[in-house]
């Protein structure tokens, strides 16, 4: 049964986006986190990606010109980018989403190894989890599910050996950790060529300047001053340069890339140092380059005439802790776990489980929310996405909605927003979620 709500400037359904993106036309965007076919967190919704039959249909919704922006997997991005070709779209170029909480799900094969062949293993250490469920009331049992286990009248400490092998084959797995999400741009064609477009449909362009990469305050300050040498009065258009009106005071032009700024980020990128000139380098190898030069050598713009690590040449949204949760304080608390060996403690009804060993302690725990989907994008990163590629006052189309960060992003950012969802738990969290985004934009106007 399909259900619609409407809240502010969000057009929610609760149904199947392939009967309901028959009904739309005139959409100016479309930003979404579809299934990867990864069947992540053991979902049946992951199952596959979305197929050319739908692209069709979200091809046939929005104007000409404009522009899709959707995430995939590392390991299945090529099933998810032909279907959209396929549909019709021309795809533009490729975004990369770069992360540092990514969970490693790699086998150990010494270990297996050694379990085949009847190999003792040396034990290196000992981790501790705890199990306590004293203190849970019997309505908190009875949300989680734990009193049909018959959980919450004891405590118990179970121990797991840390152990290390010596055969051939330790220290070997089966995967690498995750660390970026590809992101498919493409565009509906364009009638005629691109300025036509533009005025006819307000579709075919990508918003630049509101995109850009802020440059901090004291090289805004130097690029200022230098505004009388450079810009737009001086040659700097006499190099044919695509982008003929540069004004590097706006911020760094923005990349393909992103980042969350986390610490295993920022430590891929090598340290950059300033030169003579504004163009900064790694070391002797001309990288990163924060200023242009012609083929002279001699200094054509200002630069930005900062230093640090190159990872400031790319956006990075600004996370918050609470972005997650925003909004549902009338939502229950639910448990989750992420790793095998958590959905395991889980289910004999550990909510207090945690391995704080290794690189998959942060993940390998089991973890009471209220935002129950597995993959909530930052706000921060979605609305830029939406800005990226939404006229101002234009409408952004999410097919998969989930728990709607893409319509909190797109209502933040002041447009209009149509989002589908199949979920109806999902559905009613990111309606709670969008309907405090509408609140808040309200404030911010009023």
């Amino acid at each position: 049964m399909l259900t619609k709500k409407t809240i502010g400037n969000a057009t929610l359904y609760c149904g199947d986006s392939n009967e309901v993106l028959e009904q739309l036309t005139d959409i100016d965007s479309c930003v979404t986190d579809p299934p990867y076919g990864l069947s992540f967190m053991g979902k049946s919704w992951d199952y596959d990606v979305p197929q050319k039959e739908l692209w069709e249909k979200v091809f046939a919704s929005l104007k000409n010109g404009s522009h899709l922006l959707s995430f995939f997997g590392s390991r299945t991005y090529h099933r998810g980018a032909i279907p959209i070709e396929d549909a019709g779209f021309e795809i533009r170029d490729q975004l990369m989403w770069l992360y540092g909480s990514g969970f490693p799900k790699s086998h150990n094969i010494g270990k297996a190894v050694d379990k085949l062949q009847g190999n003792e293993r040396e034990v290196v250490g000992v981790s501790e989890s705890v199990r306590d469920f004293r203190d849970l009331g019997k309505n908190t049992k009875e949300i989680h599910g734990l009193d049909k286990l018959g959980v919450g009248v004891s405590a118990s400490r179970k121990s797991i050996d840390i152990t290390k092998g010596n055969s051939e084959w330790e220290g070997w797995g089966t995967a690498l950790k995750p660390a970026h999400e590809p992101i498919v741009m493409a565009r509906k064609p364009i009638k005629g060529n691109v300025a036509e477009n533009v005025l006819k449909h307000g579709t075919g362009g990508i918003n630049i300047d509101k995109c850009r990469v802020d440059a901090d305050n004291d090289a805004k300050i130097r690029i200022r001053k230098a505004s009388s040498e450079f810009g737009q009065n001086s040659n700097w258009n006499d190099h044919k340069n695509i982008d003929t009106v540069y004004d590097p005071s706006k911020g760094r032009f923005p990349a393909n890339v992103m980042h969350d700024g986390s610490d295993v980020v920022q430590e891929i990128f090598p340290k950059t140092g300033k030169s003579s000139g504004g163009r900064s380098y790694q070391n002797t190898n001309q990288m990163y380059s924060g200023g242009w030069a012609d083929e002279m050598g001699n200094k054509t713009d200002p630069g930005f005439g900062d230093e640090g690590t190159a990872a400031r040449y790319f956006y990075c949204p600004k996370a918050s802790k609470k972005d997650r949760d925003e909004g549902l304080d009338m939502i229950d608390e639910k448990a989750m776990a992420w790793s095998n060996q958590a959905k395991a403690e889980l289910k004999r009804g550990n909510l207090n489980f945690r391995n704080a060993d290794g690189d998959t302690a942060k993940h390998n725990k089991v973890q009471m929310r209220k935002n129950t989907h597995p993959t909530v994008k930052p706000t921060e990163l979605m609305r830029y996405l939406c800005r990226l590629v939404t006229p101002k006052g234009g409408i952004v189309l999410d097919p998969f909605m989930g728990s709607g960060s893409t319509g909190k992003a797109a209502i933040l950012e002041g447009f209009h927003f149509v989002g589908i969802e199949l979920d109806p738990d999902y559905f009613e969290i990111a309606c709670a979620r969008i309907e405090k985004a509408v609140k808040d934009k309200n404030k911010e106007l009023f």
